[in-house]
């Protein structure tokens, strides 16, 4: 296995370590944060959610230069990305942070999406993240991480920044998951 898809694991591997410190009441304090308080366990939970988002460029970036790609890569980014941003959505509705039906709607363009990837799979097709569903990765990270960090710095400015990066993320998932069953709807139509 190489370098970037080992990269690539080591996200995948970080997912549990943030659910729990999500998931746990842990008593480490709190950081005020201007109009409210920002549970310590969150901070630490969002730093780590930045950390293992910024893997996917960097695996990307190295897989590229070196001439790295492989099918496996190929199949095990999205899916990291997916399991990674599936996650924090919903721990973000467990925690109050963001409206479920926006989750909802969020999840359900990566189903749709890894759905029509295996059934190019069972072509023999690797169907690859397309430009749109990269930008789409990282608004999704943006928000996530601003919402996690209960919309720090911006909080000091009154500006809800978390929530209309939210409502960002929502509109580009939608464009980007139409666009990528539009470019790739031969697969299904020609499947067996």
């Amino acid at each position: 296995m190489n370098i970037p898809n080992k990269i690539t694991l080591s996200r995948i591997f970080l997912i549990p370590i943030f659910i729990l410190l999500l998931s746990i009441p842990f008593e480490w304090g709190q950081l005020d944060i201007g109009e409210a308080f920002l549970p310590v366990s969150h901070f630490v939970a969002a730093l780590l959610f930045i950390i293992a988002s910024t893997t996917d460029w960097i695996d990307g970036h190295y897989a590229r230069k070196y001439n790295l790609v492989t099918n496996l890569g190929k199949f095990l980014d999205p899916l990291a990305d997916k399991l990674l941003v599936s996650a924090a959505l919903i721990l973000l509705v467990e925690m109050g942070l963001a409206p479920a039906w926006i989750v909802i709607l969020i999840i359900s363009r990566e189903f749709a999406v890894t759905g029509l990837r295996l059934v190019a799979a069972g072509e023999g097709t690797v169907l690859a993240a397309s430009q749109m569903g990269k930008l789409k990765t990282w608004i999704q990270i943006i928000a996530i991480s601003a919402l996690l960090l209960h919309n720090f710095p911006f909080s000091y400015l009154g500006l809800r920044f978390d929530i209309i990066a939210l409502y960002a993320a929502l509109i580009i998932t939608v464009i980007s998951g139409y666009d990528y069953f539009v470019k790739n709807w031969n697969v299904m139509r020609d499947s067996k």
